[in-house]
């Protein structure tokens, strides 16, 4: 039985990665000359730091001046920030460091580290012309999980998208026999035949869709999907448990019901997948609007009124738009931590989420009502 087990990124963790990523992704080297390192959970620092000095002393031998120049910077910068840390922290590190200078010539070596909000079980030392992004943009990822089942009266693949990669659980064919010419009593009994194996077979597919659906933990939604009219025979019929039934959020026309449907299944859900992502943020901002609307005094808005709230105890969640300044969200942060208040990020992709930067971009839901 598949169950979710991963941890989740909060919307705060998932906003900070974001930016940090799109900082770093900017930057090219001239030559091989930017530096990634990864520290997997657990790993010993001095352990990478020993490895870091020995590959500066191996840079020592490239030819040109100016990337041995700066390819040596780097692991030195690198060295004395990984020397700041007394341990790994606890989900591991990730340390990037070059020359981001844009003139030819001039030296300008920084320095970056994040601790993943996921754990780094991955590690890694590379240096190239640009930072090796990827792992840590997986974890943006990880969150979305998705059922998937792609089916006719015959086949059934059943799998689950997990970010950008699907993973197949559970095939099934039916023994539903193929057409073929008849006359008579024996073409009404071949057509009670071909019924039985299709229910059986849809009865099959239910259970598997049970198994594999009703208790993972993290599946926001179910895409079914396939060839012809048999997809809503099985959805319309009585073979899919309703909880799990609840669970289907888009059913699609497909040419296949194998691999190749897993694919077409997800090519054609683009739309879904992209509704669904922002579903939450639709969900608590209509909470908020419709708290205001009826003047409940449980719903306030504006900067400095909001962050007194946090700072007296009473906001339950306070809602910032991806548009407010860095310094700002991290100030919001700050005093949301000591007082438990939740933080949501809310991006101004959707109608909700421009009003919210209309409204000078904070918001929040108190715990109580407040007069006045």
């Amino acid at each position: 039985m598949a169950k979710g087990k991963d941890q989740k990124i909060n919307a705060a963790q998932k906003y900070h990665l974001k930016k940090f990523l799109e900082n770093l992704a900017k930057y090219r080297g001239r030559h091989t000359e930017l530096v990634t390192v990864y520290v997997p959970v657990g790993y010993d620092l001095n352990k990478i730091i020993n490895h870091i000095a020995q590959e500066q002393g191996t840079a020592t031998n490239i030819k040109s001046k100016q990337t041995q120049k700066a390819v040596v910077g780097a692991l030195e910068r690198m060295i004395q920030h990984l020397k700041l840390f007394k341990n790994t922290p606890a989900n591991g590190l990730a340390v990037f460091s070059g020359n981001v200078s844009e003139k030819e010539g001039l030296e300008d070596i920084q320095v970056w580290s994040i601790e993943p909000p996921l754990p780094m079980n991955q590690r890694l030392y590379r240096c190239d012309k640009e930072f090796v992004l990827e792992p840590l943009k997986d974890m943006l990822e990880t969150n979305e999980v998705y059922g998937l089942v792609v089916m006719d009266r015959r086949d059934a693949t059943i799998a689950v998208l997990k970010g950008k990669t699907i993973i197949p659980l559970a095939k099934t064919h039916s023994e539903v026999p193929g057409k073929f010419k008849a006359g008579g009593q024996s073409a009404a009994r071949f057509a009670r035949l071909r019924e039985g194996a299709a229910k059986d077979h849809f009865k099959k597919v239910a259970e598997y869709m049970k198994e594999q659906f009703l208790f993972y933990d993290n599946l926001k939604g179910i895409l079914l999907g396939g060839p012809g009219p048999t997809k809503y025979d099985f959805h319309d019929g009585n073979y899919i448990t309703n909880e799990v039934k609840k669970k289907i959020i888009a059913i699609r026309d497909l040419g296949y019901t194998d691999e190749f449907g897993l694919d077409e299944l997800v090519e054609k859900s683009q739309d879904i997948l992209a509704e669904e992502e922002i579903a939450h943020e639709k969900e608590i901002m209509t909470k908020f609007f419709n708290l205001l609307a009826k003047s409940s005094g449980k719903a306030a808005y504006g900067e400095a009124h909001v962050l007194e709230l946090i700072k007296m105890g009473v906001v339950e969640t306070v809602l910032l738009s991806d548009s407010l300044e860095n310094e700002k969200i991290e100030e919001f942060e700050k005093e949301a931590e000591k007082m438990n208040t939740t933080v949501e990020i809310i991006s101004t992709e959707t109608r909700e989420g421009a009003q919210l930067k209309e409204m000078r971009k904070v918001a929040a839901i108190l715990r109580y009502e407040m007069s006045g």
